[in-house]
């Protein structure tokens, strides 16, 4: 099993900038890569950005040059740098993680306010 913790989430104005992270634990030896989605009222689960085990990233259009994915292998951590951030992003966004399984966190909300 693989267990994702979210933290980093919060209130922030727009055009501001707030971190995510996610703490991985349990059979990380089981996991090809890592994501975040994110979730607004109403709408279906999206996916943000995905980074794979060798390092290479992808993102949906819309949060390409604002969003940044990055780990740090030694702290088994995963990150979502968020700048200029809109109203728009407001959602519960989710750590996930991919292998033989797809296992998720249980959110961090990020709300902005414009």
């Amino acid at each position: 099993q693989v267990q994702l913790v979210e933290s980093g989430g919060g209130l922030v104005q727009a055009g501001g900038s707030l971190r995510l992270s996610c703490a991985v634990s349990g059979s990380i030896f089981r996991i090809n890569s890592m994501a975040w989605y994110r979730q607004a009222p109403g709408k279906q689960r999206e996916l943000v950005a995905r980074i794979f085990s060798g390092g290479s990233t992808g993102y949906a259009d819309s949060m390409k040059g604002r969003f940044t994915i990055s780990r740090d292998n030694a702290k088994n951590t995963v990150f979502l740098q968020m700048n200029s951030l809109k109203a728009e992003d407001k959602a519960v966004y989710y750590c996930s993680a991919a292998g033989w399984s797809t296992w998720w966190g249980q959110g961090t909300q990020v709300t902005v306010s414009s």
